[in-house]
């Protein structure tokens, strides 16, 4: 399925090679060293080596770290409005959970008064349906009742 790879015969490179040029040491006259008053850096600063070479530099201060800032004073005024309007949210919050629980409340009881009206209303019922077959109580009987107030007599 693939070609066969021909055989090749490895690139032939050519390779350079370098030497480092060493370096001649440059001969320096040492340089006079300036006075230097105890407590004064000069801004650039010499050091002669053992060997007479002379290294310039500047003089490398140690950091000093940023001063703090100070915080700024928070006024009153700032501190009562927020204690306002964190006192308005809570008083808002409490206000909707009343009015939830008033509106559950008022659900309750009127479930119960209809309830309580079903069930008096079925009491009702059965006592006025089952009279018919069965009386109790007191039968007066009209006729032969005696009126003393009007003075009849039957």
């Amino acid at each position: 399925m693939y070609p066969e790879h021909p055989a090749h015969t490895p690139a032939v490179r050519t390779v350079d090679v370098h030497q480092p040029t060493p370096i001649t040491p440059v001969v320096a006259v040492p340089a006079p060293l300036a006075p230097v008053h105890p407590g004064a850096l000069p801004s650039v600063a010499s050091i002669v080596l053992p060997d007479g070479r002379v290294v310039t530099g500047y003089a490398i201060n140690p950091a000093q770290p940023e001063p703090v800032a100070a915080k700024p004073a928070v006024s009153r005024a700032a501190v009562n409005v927020a204690l306002g309007g964190v006192g308005f949210l809570a008083v808002c919050g409490g206000l909707l959970l009343l009015t939830t629980f008033i509106a559950a409340l008022t659900a309750l009881i009127t479930q119960l008064i209809i309830l309580a009206a079903v069930i008096f209303g079925g009491w009702i019922a059965v006592q006025v349906f089952s009279a018919s077959g069965h009386r109790g109580g007191t039968t007066v009987n009209i006729r032969k009742a005696v009126f003393k107030r009007n003075h009849f007599h039957g």
